[in-house]
């Protein structure tokens, strides 16, 4: 009888064990996500870097950036407070490669109602593209909601949806600013 217990009890620990270990498995939170949009632009990648490296000029080629305040300037350490369509998000700038046409930069302070995201890094790089120029624009992100079950508005499809659209209506704002005659 006291053989059998000490079996039951043993049992009993061993998958208390075995619980406990996958506990963290099952609250993972949320995972990174990426939205990265390229587009090609008939001006030379000198032109076209030109406006992206003015950190502050994205008010004038992505319309959905409604006012721009710069400080800082356009190099590492300069941030811009963009006023969107519901609300302000702070991004500060991290490094300026010019002689790669290269700007990385990521979110300081969110505002999940403007996009629906917690926190990101993007980078936007300029290259030769045949007679023209390609710029790629890549960003990687978290959803705004970091819990294991995030109402559908703060959810990945929401920031993957957020995010996908703020590059790519960028991005056609960028053509049509460096091509405008």
């Amino acid at each position: 009888m006291l053989h059998r217990l000490v079996r039951a009890v043993s049992l009993a620990v061993s998958l208390g064990l075995v619980a406990a270990g996958l506990a963290p498995l099952a609250a993972h939170g949320p995972t990174p996500q990426r939205a990265e949009e390229t587009i090609t632009i008939a001006a030379s990648p000198d032109q076209v870097w030109k406006l992206v490296a003015d950190f502050g000029s994205i008010g004038e080629w992505n319309p959905l950036v409604t006012k721009v305040a710069l400080t800082g300037g356009s190099a590492a350490g300069a941030e811009r407070v963009l006023t969107l369509a519901k609300g302000e998000i702070t991004e500060g700038l991290d490094e300026v490669d010019a002689p790669a046409h290269r700007v990385s930069y990521r979110l300081l302070k969110e505002n999940t109602e403007a996009i629906p995201v917690s926190f990101y890094t993007a980078t936007i790089e300029v290259t030769p593209a045949g007679a023209g120029s390609a710029v790629r624009w890549d960003a990687r992100f978290y959803r705004a909601d970091t819990t294991n079950e995030p109402p559908e508005e703060l959810n990945d499809a929401a920031a993957i949806a957020a995010m996908t659209d703020f590059i790519r209506q960028g991005l056609e704002g960028l053509k049509a600013k460096a091509t405008a005659k």
